[in-house]
């Protein structure tokens, strides 16, 4: 169900302007949470699909809520690194538009299970000025930023310029020679930093190297909980966890590897 926002969200405030309307469509509790956004190409290198899902995972593991804009690409995989009850999907289109089509099934998962944010009203289809303000929207609402990987003419570039222009930090993945022209030349100007060990920087900015990463899902399923219990209440992150090795199934039983 599509509803209006009716309370103040002090980060918005940062913006050119206060949006005049927000609906959505699932949690609000998750804009009381730490947020950062992660963003970039619709069509990211093999490296990068890896890179996002896996920092995406580990930031959600440690209780920090993921921002991004359904897009395809390094936007969709972020969402589902991060689990779609921890994440925050802004559009560029009314809620009744389940857009891009090819995310549709994804999208549904957010709106069940997350957030769905949008500035427009029902049937409003997304144009080329509906994801500029969409992406400050994203910015605003984030602690700080990260685009894993983005050319020169990139749109990612604009949502980094809001976030220099708000005074948040912004972070971006080390890639080879000619790729991610775009965020090399940001590394260039100092404009950027550079995330070389995810643990690493996950540690950097959510306490001491002795904090433990809670898993909600290995907690979970250490449990030993029912194959249908826990799809139900993590979907696809149990066939994930499954293929990555961390859990397996025994006589219809989830057990922590």
């Amino acid at each position: 169900m599509i509803s209006k926002i009716n309370f103040h969200i002090d980060e918005l405030t940062s913006m050119r302007k206060y949006p005049d309307e927000l609906f959505f469509i699932g949690n609000c509790d998750l804009l009381k949470k730490r947020r950062i956004a992660i963003i970039g190409t619709r069509r990211p290198n093999s490296y990068t699909k890896e890179f996002t899902y896996k920092l995406a995972s580990k930031l959600s593991n440690a209780g920090i809520c993921i921002i991004s804009g359904a897009a395809m690409g390094v936007d969709s995989i972020a969402h589902q690194g991060a689990g779609t009850n921890n994440t925050i999907a802004v559009v560029a289109n009314g809620l009744d538009i389940r857009y891009p089509s090819v995310n549709k099934n994804l999208i549904i998962d957010i709106e069940k299970n997350g957030l769905m944010l949008s500035a427009y009203k029902e049937r409003e289809k997304a144009k080329n000025y509906t994801f500029v303000l969409r992406n400050e929207i994203v910015v605003a609402l984030s602690e700080f930023l990260i685009v894993t990987e983005a050319d020169i003419d990139s749109g990612s570039l604009t949502s980094v310029n809001y976030a220099l222009k708000m005074g948040k930090p912004v972070y971006t993945i080390p890639h080879r020679i000619n790729e991610s022209l775009g965020t090399q030349e940001l590394i260039k100007k100092g404009l950027v930093k550079v995330i070389y060990d995810i643990d690493e920087f996950i540690y950097s900015i959510c306490g001491t190297k002795n904090e433990p990463i809670k898993d909600e899902v290995l907690l979970f399923c250490k449990n030993n909980p029912s194959y249908e219990s826990a799809i139900e209440k993590f979907a696809d992150r149990i066939f994930e966890y499954e293929l990555e090795g961390k859990i397996k199934i025994e006589n219809g039983k989830i057990v922590v590897i």
